[in-house]
Order: C-alpha cells, then structure tokens, then sequence
C-alpha cells in the first residue's frame, strides 16, 4: 500500500507508491551522449579552461586540478543589481563557482577510480575550502558532483564543483533547526541516531568501520542512497587519513552496487556540510546524498514540494544487498 512517509533530517514529504511495481533494474537511463571535438578537462587542452587556482601534484603530470567555471553560477566581482527595495530584496550574486577535473583519464568515471584516487579528490576539495574559508567572506561551502546529462552534467569527462556561498542554503537551515530541535528533547544528536537505527535496520546497504550506507527512508528519487559516519563528526576537514580511505571505499561501493543495477545511471552526488563559520555542533555534522536521476519532477513535485517514488527503499536495499560490484 502507499505510504506517506517524511525525512527525520530535512522533514521533506515522500509518497512510497509501490504498487507501481518497479524494481531497481526497471528505470530507463539511456541517454544522448554530446561531446566537443576537444575535451577541456583532458591533458593538453588545459588553454580550454580559465587558469587553474590549484592542482595535485604541484608539479609535472596532474591528477587532480581545480578551475573556475567558464559560466559561473557566482562570481567574486558581482556589482549590486540596480533597484530592487525591502520587498523585492535583490544583491549581489557574489561568490565563487569552480570545477574539479577529478581525473585525467577522458572514460575513467568515478566508480572505477581506486580508493587512493578518491582520497586525491577529498584532499583537492579541503586544500581548496580551506583557501576560500581563509577569506572570511562565504557562509556555506557547497560540493557536488553531477553524472549524465539528465543530472545536469555538460561534459562526460568526471568532475565536480564547489561553490562558495555568502548564505546559508534554505535546506541546511532546515537541517540544522530540526536537528538542534532533537538534540533539545533527547540529548542526542540526530545524524548519530539515524545512523545507529540504520546500521542495524532494513535500509542498510553496506556497514565500515566508521561509515554507514544506506536507502533514504523518504526518498527523492528511487535507490537515493545516504552515507553517513558511525561517529559524532563535526568537521569533515579533519578526517583523519585513515577515514578518508574508508570513507572512499564506502562511496565506490555504492556506486559500484548502484553501476550494476543501472550501467551508466545519471545521479547528483551532494555533500551536506556543517557551517564553516560556527563552533563544532553537538547535534549536527556531514552527509553524502547520492541522488539518482530516475524520475523525472513534475507538477505534483513543484506543487507540493514532495516526491513520488515508485520503489520502496527496503525492497531496493535487499536488492542491493544482493549485489556484488
């Protein structure tokens, strides 16, 4: 039967149809594939991009570089729009929009990377926030990660990108009141409970050491797929290496699991990060959302600003669970 179902962390509304009948393997993912003659991300072609602002290694042959975007979102030298008043509030899109080139390699799509390679993208990522949060200007530090075109991606060659933000997104805000709401009532911070009861639940897909993966109890898309540490985590940026190892493991399996239920399976890849500019939370701290672009939103989605998904997420995760990469 239906079931209405709503996000312990964000309070997003999900509609559970299963009586739709999809499996995992039903969704349709093929897609037009629309490459440029030359690809900016590949070795050689680096006069395609804006000037680097950072790149692993320093010196000869990269593995990891980090560009501003052609077409920024943002932009650092935004002048104030002209009108606008306390009704209509407009200002200044200021910010920074960059790109991460996670590989050299034109095929090499992140599920194929090694562990070492992943931990290569994560040290790219904090050596570059840490640059940005030294300015004292942004709010929220923004990383994600785009695959196929129904996701949003331009360019097949692996990237991500970074957006330095001078506010807090209306989700994060969300997040974080309905989690320091929890840890009011219960002492107890609301990622570390989420992830005890799906360690131990039928949501779970694969259990680490340190790191949970698991379905999302109310998902936006079928096979939405959350990791999570098994430990109070505050800061991402202080991972310690061995960490960042597992927690590279834990991502390519699931993309791994999720590669071979979907060949080629377009998705959005987010990490939800705690504020740069507050102490360390008792009640709040990062998250990966990996998000499937399996379905496409409608007028009920923009009209009630809930999700319908024909899968539900314990049938997905006893799929997956079956699976081997």
């Amino acid at each position: 039967m239906p079931e209405i179902r709503r996000d312990p962390l964000s309070g997003r509304i999900s509609l559970i149809a299963p009586e739709r009948g999809q499996r995992p393997t039903d969704f349709s993912v093929s897609e037009e594939k629309v490459e440029p003659i030359r690809c900016p991300f590949c070795p050689g072609n680096e006069e395609l991009t804006p000037p680097e602002v950072l790149r692993i290694p320093e010196e000869g042959p990269w593995r990891v570089r980090i560009v501003p975007n052609r077409y920024p979102a943002l932009s650092p030298e935004a002048a104030p729009p002209a009108g606008g008043d306390e009704f209509f509030a407009a200002e200044a899109g200021l910010g920074h929009h960059e790109v991460i080139i996670e590989t050299p390699e034109h095929q090499k799509s992140l599920e194929r990377f090694s562990p070492e390679e992943v931990r290569l993208l994560f040290e790219a990522f904090r050596k570059r926030a840490r640059g940005l949060l030294d300015q004292k200007r942004w709010a929220y530090l923004l990383f994600f990660k785009n695959r196929g075109r129904r996701a949003g991606a331009s360019l097949s060659h692996s990237h991500s990108q970074l957006l330095a933000l001078p506010f807090l997104p209306p989700l994060l805000e969300r997040e974080l009141r309905r989690a320091e709401e929890f840890y009011r009532r219960t002492r107890r911070c609301l990622l570390c409970e989420l992830a005890d009861r799906e360690a131990h639940g039928p949501r779970l897909i694969h259990l680490s050491p340190h790191f949970v993966a698991f379905q999302a109890f109310a998902p936006r898309q079928p096979l939405e797929t959350w990791i999570l540490p098994r430990f109070h985590s505050p800061n991402f940026f202080s991972l310690p290496p061995e960490m960042e190892i597992d927690l590279a493991r834990v991502l390519l399996r699931v993309l791994q699991l999720l590669e071979k239920t979907l060949p080629q399976f377009p998705y959005n890849l987010v990490f939800h990060l705690e504020p740069p500019s507050t102490p360390e939370l008792p009640y709040f701290h990062w998250h990966l959302e990996l998000i499937p672009s399996l379905t496409r939103v409608a007028g009920f989605e923009w009209g009630a600003e809930s999700y319908i998904v024909p899968l539900r997420p314990e049938e997905a995760a006893a799929f997956l669970r079956d699976q081997n990469p």
